[in-house]
């Protein structure tokens, strides 16, 4: 049974009411918690990419790579969990992944799916909520992965156009 009705929150997946590329995050996070991210997504078979600027290079431990120079380029892993939908993590913090979703590549029922499919495998994994802000909006999430409940719940009512 599908977590959310794409009927019931079709609105918070507007590009012009969100904003197209929503934050997602895990609050509280660490070192280890960015590992358990990489590790889950070579163990998934997920596809991916990690780039410093223009150069796509290996994926490397966490450690390393949010150990880097403050004046270094800041790098991302691009993470495919289905062939037409994409994830961008960034590593701009240790204590806190993020990463954002293109809300035009997640409309309908079965994008919805697979993107709250996404949530759960990263939330399950971490024991950890993973929260989507809209875009510019840190702090007053609209959906995310409810540990206690174990599934991807609404966070705020969704507003009708």
């Amino acid at each position: 049974m599908a977590d959310l009705l794409w009927d019931d929150v079709k609105c918070l997946f507007d590009p012009d009411l969100m904003g197209s590329l929503p934050d997602v995050r895990v609050p509280g996070a660490s070192v280890e918690d960015w590992q358990t991210v990489l590790d889950l997504v070579a163990e998934k078979g997920w596809r991916c990419q990690y780039s410093e600027g223009e150069r796509v290079l290996p994926v490397p431990r966490a450690e390393a790579v949010l150990s880097r120079p403050a004046d270094a380029e800041c790098p991302d892993l691009r993470v495919w969990p289905t062939a037409d939908v994409l994830a961008i993590f960034r590593f701009h913090a240790a204590d806190e992944v993020d990463f954002d979703v293109d809300l035009r590549e997640l409309q309908g029922q079965e994008r919805l799916d697979v993107f709250c499919d996404f949530l759960r495998e990263i939330g399950r994994r971490l024991g950890k909520p993973v929260l989507m802000d809209p875009e510019g909006d840190d702090g007053h999430p609209v959906i995310g992965f409810d540990v206690e409940a174990d599934r991807v719940v609404l966070l705020a009512e969704p507003q009708v156009r």
